[in-house]
């Protein structure tokens, strides 16, 4: 590398809850630049996961995003001509935004009228352990485990 890393920039808390985590939850969840229509998505999901769960929503939502975080990944490695899944632990910023895109990714996924009614029912039930979005954490982790062998190979 030439240059030094860039700079990370702050990101402004969310006005309703005040978490950087929900502004960032926000950003990936918005399509060109609508950021209002983004925000309102998300209010409207966490309202519903707490008609649905008699919870606090953004509780619910906090353990979805836990649930989903995985822990390992697999990456690709060319070693002598033949290319080796090695099992490599995951950065905790990586683990924030894969978790992220992950329940965004099935929520856009699953059946519903609106997007707010598709990201609720993913967050209840990324919650319970559940959903497409656990599911491929749990891939995730099954893939790793299968080849711990080439762990030895990490760099």
């Amino acid at each position: 590398m030439r240059k030094a890393r860039a700079k990370k920039l702050p990101l402004a808390p969310d006005p309703r809850f005040s978490d950087t985590l929900v502004s960032r939850f926000v950003n990936n969840l918005m399509w060109q630049g609508k950021k209002g229509a983004s925000l309102t998505i998300f209010y409207d999901a966490i309202d519903k996961v707490s008609k649905q769960t008699s919870d606090n929503g953004y509780e619910v939502w906090r353990k979805a995003l836990a649930n989903v975080t995985p822990g390992v990944e697999v990456r690709s490695r060319r070693i002598g001509g033949a290319t080796f899944q090695i099992p490599t632990e995951v950065r905790p910023d990586r683990k924030t935004s894969l978790s992220i895109k992950w329940l965004i990714r099935f929520a856009r996924e699953r059946n519903g009228r609106s997007m707010a009614d598709k990201l609720a029912n993913e967050i209840v039930a990324a919650s319970k352990g559940e959903g497409g979005a656990f599911k491929k954490k749990e891939d995730t982790h099954r893939m790793a485990e299968a080849n711990k062998a080439f762990a030895h190979f990490r760099v």
